[in-house]
């Protein structure tokens, strides 16, 4: 797709405004005042005498104004010393344990560090009590600021039209999105992380030999924290260490149940812009391809589709998959050692632990495997992160807004047993977790629509991810019902929230499909052909 995707679709427009006014600004240097001291020492006397010799050759008027020299540039060089050793702090605060990678891609930088420049502007002779340093400003923070588009850009005076008046038609449905030209889109890309509040490294919890003595809940593969160990992950700190599955093994993915073939493995780790991932188990689903992809986004982004054995088997059997383990633009990648009986906690892993199983990805897409996508990744990143200066982005639930009643939802569907689903929630009503309501705003939901997942892999952003991925691998696997906790617990520490799309906007740029199982009753049914009619001809013998 070239100008635009679903929605409104606008035209190419003049590039960001990068010019920063930059001010002198005056740093008088101090001279210390004159003092009364003591006679010369027999020190200074030598001193005297070899000034009384420098200018019988050499005149004291040079001798004066070589010293003044020398004491410029040595101003010169220690304001340059200060400025360089400021700025090497700022770039050292940069540095985070697993979510600030480099970046990779051939987009332009968005807010790169400005040098500092540094002008001493001297005349001679020089009167030391009146030099001055002009000091350019300093660089501008190490990390993502966000932008606005152009004056008069269309997507500034945007506004959702009001839904099509169709009385047939009652349900969820997709409206215009405001994306931006493919080009215009990838040149916005930040070269430079956006900013975590408070968290700035994060480690993870290792355990040959599992400790087991827990209250309730935990896995082998996410281990079995207790409660106390739980309240301590959300005493959001600078530095961390916790629990985010594969908490066996060497690295996520080998030997940690979920695991992966090494050589895809590596292919994993080289992935350092942004991932579109999905997963399919128990053959359960037909593989979607993306449309509307541009060529450069097939050549720098990484589509990666994890499927179990028994998916393995069906593609192979039914879908083209050879030696290439490629159909399309996806890369299946096989999982074996599935940790959970329960197929939805294991989709969990890839969908939720995706910074993990991608540790140098900067942006991921997830999209549940019964999704197609339709608009190119760059665009959503686009509308949905950069220009919204957010780090994770979700779809609110197109009808419920209050968890008590997904919960009921959920029983009513028999999505899990009731028993447990009003355990959890019952642990969340004595934690203070209250119905929804216009109180909250600018909160706009507590209950997302979580097939589709958004987000910049940053501290904060991965933080929540394992917090998140932590209470459904503690409770029930419905994380639609443990989401609103964990946002909430973060955002109280940090001021950090998450961007809660509508669920039409979500709509726009994936289309839903059926489960296979679905399809297979929707067919038609099969009706034989009649048979052929008898000769009615007739023999006399």
């Amino acid at each position: 797709m070239n100008g635009g995707s679903l929605g409104i679709r606008s035209g190419s427009y003049s590039s960001l405004d990068k010019k920063q006014q930059q001010n002198d600004v005056l740093l008088p240097i101090q001279t210390p005042s004159t003092t009364k001291t003591k006679p010369y020492s027999k020190m200074f006397k030598d001193k005297e005498k070899l000034f009384r010799w420098a200018s019988k050759f050499a005149g004291r008027k040079r001798v004066r104004k070589f010293l003044l020299v020398a004491i410029s540039v040595a101003v010169f060089v220690w304001v340059l010393y200060v400025g360089r050793a400021k700025d090497q702090e700022n770039h050292n605060g940069l540095k985070v344990n697993d979510s600030l990678p480099p970046n990779n891609s051939e987009a332009p930088p968005m807010n790169e560090v400005q040098t500092v420049g540094i002008i001493n502007r001297v005349s001679f002779p020089i009167d030391v009590e009146r030099t001055e340093v002009r000091v350019m400003p300093p660089p501008p923070p190490s990390y993502f600021l966000g932008y606005t588009l152009p004056p008069g850009h269309p997507c500034n005076s945007f506004s959702l039209p009001p839904p099509p008046a169709d009385k047939k038609r009652t349900g969820p449905r997709p409206c215009p999105v405001c994306y931006i030209p493919m080009k215009d889109a990838i040149a916005l890309m930040p070269k430079i992380p956006s900013f975590s509040p408070v968290v700035k490294d994060l480690t993870y919890v290792y355990e040959e030999n599992l400790n087991k003595e827990t209250e309730f809940g935990g896995s082998d593969f996410g281990g079995y924290p207790t409660l106390k160990q739980r309240d301590d992950s959300y005493d959001i700190r600078e530095s961390m260490n916790l629990h985010c599955g594969f908490v066996k093994g060497s690295k996520p993915g080998h030997g940690t149940g979920f695991d992966i073939d090494d050589n895809d493995l590596v292919d994993m780790e080289q992935c350092r812009g942004v991932v579109v991932a999905s997963a399919i188990f128990g053959a359960f689903d037909d593989i979607q391809q993306p449309k509307n992809i541009s060529e450069y986004s097939k050549r720098t982004i990484c589509f990666y589709m994890f499927a179990d054995e028994e998916t393995e088997a069906d593609l192979k059997a039914n879908g083209g998959l050879d030696e290439t383990r490629k159909i399309g633009v996806w890369r299946i990648v096989v999982v074996r050692n599935l940790p959970y009986t329960d197929g939805r906690r294991n989709g969990k892993i890839p969908k939720l632990l995706t910074h993990r199983l991608f540790p140098n990805a900067r942006f991921s897409l997830w999209i549940d495997g019964k999704l197609e996508l339709v608009v190119d990744p760059y665009q959503i990143l686009e509308r949905f992160l950069w220009r919204a200066n957010a780090t994770f982005a979700i779809s609110r639930h197109y009808k419920r807004f209050d968890v008590f009643d997904e919960a009921e939802a959920n029983k009513a569907a028999g999505k899990y047993d009731n028993a447990s689903i009003d355990f959890q929630v019952d642990f969340y009503k004595k934690e203070g977790l209250t119905p929804y309501s216009e109180a909250k705003l600018p909160i706009t939901s507590d209950v997302p629509e979580g097939c589709v997942i958004i987000r910049e892999h940053i501290p904060i952003s991965n933080l929540f991810s394992c917090l998140w991925f932590n209470e459904v691998d503690r409770f029930t696997s419905r994380d639609q019902i443990s989401f609103s906790t964990v946002r909430d617990k973060i955002a109280a520490k940090t001021g950090w929230m998450v961007n809660m799309i509508l669920d039409c906007e979500r709509r726009n740029f994936v289309v839903q499909q059926y489960h296979k199982e679905v399809l297979a009753q929707m067919a038609p049914p099969v009706i034989n052909p009649p048979p052929p009619p008898t000769s009615s001809r007739s023999f006399v013998r």
